[in-house]
């Protein structure tokens, strides 16, 4: 558990609180750190994922945090840029801001429905290069105003919003094809208990019909003793 892998995961979750502080303070030595924490903190999604497979340390727990660390790291940071006036030049740039958001609850509520029935959502390849855009522009917009291309954060802030709205379609396409395939199972299924049920009733029928044919028979004799 706790690995140099896991430990470098837990950083990223306890590295949000200090960015909040740090941008809040409204001094500009104290963004640049900020910044430069975040930067730090998304290059260790890269290499918790590298070491846990370098030194076979993968681990049940690091798969549990790892996203969940990635996904309160971006919430966090898209909550910055829209909170703290100017990192925003664009209003229209709320909108794959809003896109990112929905996008990681959709994954997180579909990840968690997929592990109950045992089922996996491997990452794709596209999603690495959203998640690459997406740490690109975050730490580009929280450096504006500290060199000459900060501004350039908001255009790969919208391509991260497109592969953003992309992947998460593909996973939702994915658990929609489970469910579709669920379905089909239990109505074949259903299907096959009713064809059963009906092959059991036509087996039984003439054994029924036997008995009751026969129960007449011996209803009529006791009649004719009777009348004798």
């Amino acid at each position: 558990m706790y690995s140099l892998p896991n430990l470098l995961t837990i950083s990223r979750i306890v590295v949000i609180p200090v960015i909040f502080m740090m941008v809040y303070i409204q001094a500009s030595v104290w963004q640049l750190l900020a910044a430069v924490l975040f930067i730090i903190a998304s290059i260790t999604d890269y290499l918790d994922g590298y070491l846990a497979r370098a030194r076979n340390e993968t681990s049940a727990f690091g798969r549990l945090l790892d996203p969940i660390a990635d996904k309160l790291l971006v919430a966090s940071a898209l909550v910055v840029i829209l909170a703290v006036p100017g990192m925003v030049v664009c209003k229209l740039s709320y909108i794959p801001v809003i896109v990112i958001l929905c996008r990681e609850i959709l994954v997180s509520g579909l990840r968690e429905f997929l592990m109950e029935v045992k089922v996996g959502m491997p990452v794709t390849r596209l999603a690495k290069w959203k998640t690459g855009f997406q740490m690109t522009a975050l730490s580009m917009m929280l450096l504006k105003g500290f060199w000459l291309w900060g501004g350039i954060g908001e255009i790969l802030l919208w391509i991260a919003g497109v592969l953003t709205f992309i992947t998460g379609y593909q996973y939702f396409q994915k658990s929609l094809n489970y469910i579709k395939k669920i379905e089909k199972e239990k109505k074949a299924e259903k299907k096959n208990k009713t064809v059963v049920a009906k092959k059991v009733a036509e087996v039984k029928a003439p054994a029924k019909k036997k008995a009751v044919a026969t129960k007449r028979v011996a209803g009529k004799k006791t009649a004719k003793k009777a009348k004798k």
